[in-house]
């Protein structure tokens, strides 16, 4: 559903404090929109909140920072509905990956994983319903190349992602005639520190380091091509060239992609 404009709504994003989801709460905050800003790092988030303008809603810390508790999202929800009133807009930001061939990884690392990735967007989504249908918002998630595509070392993040889509495409049929919007977005690499502050195979850092394709975008151009998709009403966006020839290569030629995957991302783990 197009949002032509976001004067005075509210939006409330996960995984706020750095990175996409900063850049994505300074973007709708230029538009006029009121923030809600959510994560778990309070001290992070006190930085993003006071760069932002004065009654942004600031929710932080275990109580109700955490995606991973329905309770902390069902808290979240009703902190922003109490402090503004509505919700308009859910964006489901806040993500975690790993990297770890599956033969060297606790699987309780993939549990994780999923536990932020994809029980994270449900369980603050499942909160979130009631309000955006209620005022016919729109709802967002940040999914991935990995959400479409195989990614060697990842299996645990790409299941997370693949996840996400058979979710939320399902729930936009079930949700867009009472006037709600979803949006799935699928970015290659994005300079956020995602990549640094990923998982290893038992939980730890992981060794080496991560090799990306086509280079890094910046936060910034990825929340204005996000703004830009959702104000659209797109249901989904691959916001960069090598998003978009991933998804056709992978569609009509999936052999050639997963060599030119392997081959290029495989050097990630030779030496353990």
């Amino acid at each position: 559903m197009k949002r032509s404009n976001w004067s005075g709504k509210v939006v409330l994003v996960t995984g706020a404090a750095g990175g996409l989801g900063a850049a994505l709460c300074r973007r709708y905050a230029a538009a006029g929109a009121r923030i809600a800003a959510m994560d778990r790092d309070q001290a992070r988030l006190g930085e993003l909140v006071a760069t932002l303008p004065t009654g942004t809603l600031a929710i932080g810390g275990a109580e109700a920072g955490d995606i991973t508790q329905p309770a902390a999202c069902r808290l979240a929800v009703g902190k922003t509905v109490a402090h503004f009133g509505t919700l308009d807009a859910l964006i489901n930001n806040a993500g975690i990956s790993h990297r770890s061939l599956l033969q060297d990884t606790d699987p309780a690392v993939i549990r994780r994983v999923m536990e932020v990735n994809f029980f994270g967007a449900l369980h603050m989504t499942h909160a979130a319903l009631p309000p955006l249908l209620a005022s016919r918002g729109m709802v967002a998630a940040i999914s991935s190349v990995a959400g479409y595509a195989p990614l060697l070392g990842r299996t645990g993040y790409c299941a997370s992602k693949h996840a996400l889509h058979g979710f939320f495409d399902t729930l936009r049929t079930e949700v867009q005639d009472q006037g709600v919007g979803v949006t799935l977005i699928c970015p290659s690499f994005i300079a956020t520190g995602i990549g640094g502050a990923a998982l290893g195979g038992q939980g730890g850092a992981p060794g080496g380091a991560r090799i990306t394709t086509g280079g890094e975008s910046s936060p910034e151009d990825i929340a204005q091509r996000i703004f830009d998709a959702i104000t659209r009403g797109q249901n989904l966006l691959l916001p960069d060239r090598t998003s978009r020839l991933a998804w056709w290569v992978n569609k009509l030629m999936p052999g050639v992609y997963a060599r030119t995957m392997k081959r290029r991302v495989s050097a990630e783990f030779q030496t353990r």
